[in-house]
């Protein structure tokens, strides 16, 4: 599909439908080739993008400091929920290790063997869960997470 060189429209034939210009004809004298991209609600980047970044870990701080997105209701709510969830990350990291040390000094070894193994498979399973709410913000939706999800919500004004 051919686009008009002067004003950027889609053009079917030789002439441009919008501005009258000749396809394959350079820009007129004086004229502004293509509009310059305009940024979707005066962020930097697409909404969707953000939220999405947000589950990145600490992000989220970022983005609730900086201005034109700490004003932007989704992006908090996406920012919140990461940084609740990577705290209930960091306590369940430090209770499964704690329970770890404690039977590693009371067991035998084919326990805490399989208590390593238990814990490794929560930590896989936090991890797939951060993915998840990472590509439903990259898909628009604002996906609750347990328990943290309205404390998000709350924190975020939503």
């Amino acid at each position: 599909m051919a686009f008009c060189a002067n004003c950027g429209s889609q053009v079917d034939g030789r002439f441009c439908q919008k501005c009258g210009a000749a396809v394959g004809a350079g820009p007129a004298p004086g004229a502004n080739p293509l509009p310059p991209p305009t940024p979707s609600a005066g962020l930097g980047m697409e909404e969707n993008v953000a939220a999405a970044l947000c589950y990145i870990p600490l992000i989220g701080i970022i983005f609730l400091l900086v201005e034109p997105y700490n004003k932007n209701r989704m992006i908090r709510f996406h920012a919140f929920q990461s940084l609740f969830y990577l705290a209930a990350w960091i306590v369940a990291g430090i209770c499964l290790g704690i329970i770890g040390a404690i039977l590693f000094a009371a067991m035998p070894f084919g326990i805490w063997q399989v208590w390593l193994l238990l814990s490794r498979l929560v930590e896989l399973a936090l991890f797939v869960g951060l993915i998840v709410l990472a590509v439903k913000a990259y898909q628009g939706q604002r996906f609750l997470a347990p328990v943290i999800g309205p404390m998000a919500e709350k924190q975020a004004g939503v």
